[in-house]
């Protein structure tokens, strides 16, 4: 049974995510439709693109990917659907597909929507779900939509990097207020070249060793690992981090606000010092 996976950030308040299921499943095809999170931050594309990746690629190929976020960044005349490395994954034409895959996708094609409709979420999923059964029934990408579109390009997020330092912005805060930087282990090591370091965030908070585990400080005391995506995290040992240190996630919302968002990018972000 093919697997359909949903990421949104529509929440649970209402009826929407029922009935996008219900459309789902009005095709032709039996689909195995899994959840991967309803609860992601409007305009945040960062913390999309991070949730989305690090789900996908555990998800064996031939898997159907759809993801409902700023579904109407700009008023939509169709939607994008890309295969890449095995996997279909279906979302708007906003430049989210570049920073979920961090390069431009092997296969994309547009789906058009009809203009006689009236252009919300759930018609939006009758017309994936249409090209979710035609793919599923044997069709090629390129029978199912207009290979000739381009695409709106987001760069992702990446850490700045230096001669002794690096500076990685917080990307996600778990539900247990730990808080994900997008510095990757590979980054950070390749950057490190063997030397001592130093994490530094909230002005006086300073970080010296990586831990395996949370439980490799004591109870209260505050830490950093690599998380199960590869990805630095800080964290306090039963404790909430991005609370007690008055942490918050990237928002490219929060970015456009100007010189007051200026002021606040120090609490933003996670730097690394090597010495």
């Amino acid at each position: 049974m093919p697997i359909i996976t949903l990421t949104s950030d529509i929440g649970h308040h209402d009826f929407l995510v029922g009935a996008i299921k219900g459309q789902l499943m009005l095709g032709q095809e039996a689909f195995h439709i899994i959840d991967i999170s309803h609860q992601l931050s409007p305009f945040n594309y960062p913390q999309a693109a991070y949730v989305c990746r690090n789900a996908i690629r555990n998800f064996p190929e031939g898997s159907f990917h759809l993801i409902l976020v700023n579904l109407f960044d700009e008023k939509p005349d169709y939607m994008l659907l890309a295969k890449h490395n095995g996997h279909y994954i279906g979302c708007a034409d906003n430049g989210l597909i570049t920073m979920v895959l961090e390069e431009a996708p092997q296969e994309i094609v547009s789906l058009p929507l009809d203009k006689s409709e009236q252009k919300n979420t759930l018609y939006c999923v009758s017309v994936f779900t249409r090209a979710f059964n035609e793919l599923a029934r044997g069709k090629k990408l390129a029978e199912v939509g207009d290979t000739g579109v381009s695409i709106r390009v987001k760069n992702p997020l990446r850490p700045l990097l230096g001669n002794d330092w690096i500076e990685g912005q917080i990307i996600f805060i778990d539900n247990f207020e730990n808080v994900i930087v997008n510095i990757s282990k590979e980054e950070f090591e390749e950057q490190r070249k063997g030397r001592s370091f130093k994490i530094v965030f909230k002005r006086d908070e300073v970080i010296e060793k990586i831990s395996e585990t949370y439980a490799d400080v004591n109870e209260g005391e505050k830490l950093a690992l690599f998380n199960s995506a590869g990805y630095l995290e800080i964290a306090i040992n039963k404790g909430n981090a991005a609370g007690l240190f008055g942490l918050q996630g990237f928002s490219e919302k929060q970015q456009q606000q100007g010189q007051y968002m200026n002021n606040r990018l120090f609490y933003q972000t996670i730097k690394v010092f090597f010495e």
